[in-house]
């Protein structure tokens, strides 16, 4: 049995060193053993009077050393002398104690905790509709900790992996190479929200450190402020009041104006046409309730720059709106990296200027160097275009260190190693990111461009049709009939030529996908024409025709050549 001083709480867990409530080192024994015991005294008989007792032998042989003089008692020095060693003893012991405690969480242990992972907090409300809030209420933290001097907060991609699997802490911990693991569970009820968390050793399996926090569901945004600098305050024995400040930051005050961005957020990281779609309505609710909220113009500007690769709209709509967003956000905060990455890609594809591009995506970088996605457009979308594969492929390394289980980081950089002539490496590269990921679409559709560049036809085919049954993508569509075309099966080409221009009477979709059928089908000059419109929209293929291994056989045609000469891309 342990017991904590300071709360009077008992635990009969004995691998448990620290209280779940309040932190404080446990003691060995019951609760009960500090409760005040009544005190047994003399009877006091007549006021004044000396009541009568009997002489102790100890007493006598006092007698003999001191004299009468004492009354048969050792001097009172004596007894002062003891209660100051007995002080002393107790001083020693508390000190002992805090000792223990800064070697457990001080910035001078060897114990110092230097990497958590943020594991996606368990929705317990029974209500499949507050998985935003438990997903949310998870990103914020991570990004709240990211905040902290010399700690390590692993991504969340990385945790995400173990969203709604049973965890064990000690496997988890080795395999994400963190000291500590923190485990939440959020329950809804009405407007009662209930959060409890729990910081694990990843080493020793044992809790470190839990609270649960009970508050109202319009207390949110204090709430993720004060988990914030509970936590932290675990991790590091003290912070300055400028980090302070960045862990407890509120980007909002309107609780409502919060729960939108959670949504919009959690409808982002599913990235589908129709999620895309709601995070942006979902965004723009949440600046409708707080016109000061810089994140949620930052995650409007990130959506509207996906809109042009998930098909939703045309560049040329969706990359100013892209633009205006980010400004915004940062009018309101300029120490957000995301919009600067936003504003890149706008100069990137709008205006085509790489430079400009460059400059928005590094300054990213600069804000926000555990950036991974600035790292990995950087890599992929600026360098490649002209040529300067070695940078372009440290770039998307240095992304995949960040983020090693990203699929998209993953198959970027096999596409700049294709890009960059190391065929082989790009399709191991490709392989690789495939076993961490199995139904990851686009990798399957990169992958059997590789095969089909080759001339394995079969393999090709086999990728693209794969590709296209998980995600069903009109740019898939036109590398499928690409290969069947080459392959001999026109018919079947012809039929997704059919489908595409079917497609294309309802929405947004890529004009490259087009000009692919057509390459295969051997009609270059409805090739070229349909590359030419999709430059002229200034879509997301236009800037590698450069590079682009599919086009070969283009390149010593007069219009392809001025294509790039227009682009300002080197042939």
């Amino acid at each position: 049995m342990k017991r904590c001083p300071q709360c009077g709480r008992d635990y009969n867990d004995p691998t448990l060193s620290f209280c779940l409530d309040d932190g404080a080192a446990l003691l060995d024994g019951p609760a009960s053993m500090d409760e005040p015991r009544t005190a047994i005294l003399p009877d006091a008989g007549v006021t004044g009077e000396t009541p009568t007792r009997t002489l102790d032998p100890a007493d006598a042989e006092a007698t003999k050393l001191y004299g009468d003089e004492h009354g048969g008692r050792a001097p009172k020095t004596t007894s002062r002398r003891a209660t100051i060693i007995a002080g002393l003893v107790g001083i020693l012991v508390v000190a002992a104690l805090g000792a223990g405690v800064y070697w457990i969480f001080g910035r001078g242990s060897s114990k110092q905790i230097e990497s958590i992972a943020v594991m996606p907090f368990k929705n317990e409300s029974g209500d499949a509709n507050l998985e935003y809030l438990s997903d949310g209420m998870t990103e914020t933290l991570i990004n709240s900790l990211s905040q902290v001097p010399n700690l390590s907060v692993k991504a969340r991609s990385l945790v995400f992996r173990y969203k709604g699997k049973d965890l064990d802490p000690k496997e988890v911990a080795s395999k994400l190479g963190v000291q500590t693991i923190l485990t939440g569970r959020v329950i809804r009820q009405g407007d009662q929200l209930t959060l409890s968390v729990e910081l694990i050793d990843g080493e020793t399996e044992n809790t470190i450190w839990g609270h649960k926090y009970d508050r109202k569901g319009s207390d949110l945004v204090a709430l993720q402020s004060e988990v914030a600098r509970d936590v932290s305050g675990k991790l590091q024995s003290k912070l300055s009041g400028e980090d302070a400040a960045k862990v407890e930051k509120r980007a909002t005050t309107d609780p409502e104006a919060y729960q939108l961005y959670l949504k919009g957020r959690f409808l982002w990281n599913k990235r589908t046409i129709s999620s895309l779609k709601q995070a942006a309505e979902y965004f723009q609710q949440a600046i409708d309730k707080d016109p000061g909220y810089a994140l949620a113009y930052s995650g409007l500007a990130e959506t509207y720059a996906l809109y042009m690769a998930w098909s939703i709209e045309k560049p040329m709509d969706s990359l100013p709106k892209a633009r205006t967003a980010a400004l915004r956000a940062l009018e309101l905060d300029d120490s957000l990296a995301a919009p600067h990455a936003a504003i890149g890609v706008y100069h990137i594809y709008y205006d085509w200027d790489r430079d400009a591009g460059e400059k928005e995506l590094r300054r990213a970088i600069e804000l926000d160097p555990n950036y991974a996605t600035a790292h990995q457009w950087l890599g992929s979308e600026v360098l490649p275009p002209a040529k300067r594969f070695d940078e372009a492929i440290a770039e998307l390394k240095r992304a995949e260190e960040l983020d090693p289980l990203s699929p998209i980081i993953g198959t970027r950089l096999a596409d700049i190693l294709f890009y960059a002539g190391r065929r082989d490496e790009a399709i191991e590269q490709y392989k690789r990111t495939l076993e961490l990921d199995p139904n990851f679409g686009y990798a399957h559709q990169q992958l059997g461009l590789a095969y089909g560049v080759a001339g394995k036809y079969p393999l090709a085919i086999s990728e693209a049709r794969h590709s296209l049954e998980l995600n069903p993508d009109p740019t898939g569509k036109g590398f499928l009939a690409l290969w069947l075309a080459k392959s001999g099966s026109r018919a079947e080409a012809l039929k997704l030529l059919d489908e595409l221009k079917q497609e294309a009477s309802e929405r947004y979709v890529q004009s490259y996908a087009f000009a692919l059928v057509y390459l295969g089908l051997g009609e270059k000059d409805k090739a070229l024409d349909r590359l030419e419109k999709e430059m002229n929209e200034h879509g997301l293929n236009a800037q590698y025709y450069g590079v682009y291994a599919e086009l070969g056989e283009l390149r010593t045609e007069p219009r392809f050549k001025a294509m790039l000469k227009r682009q300002n891309l080197p042939e």
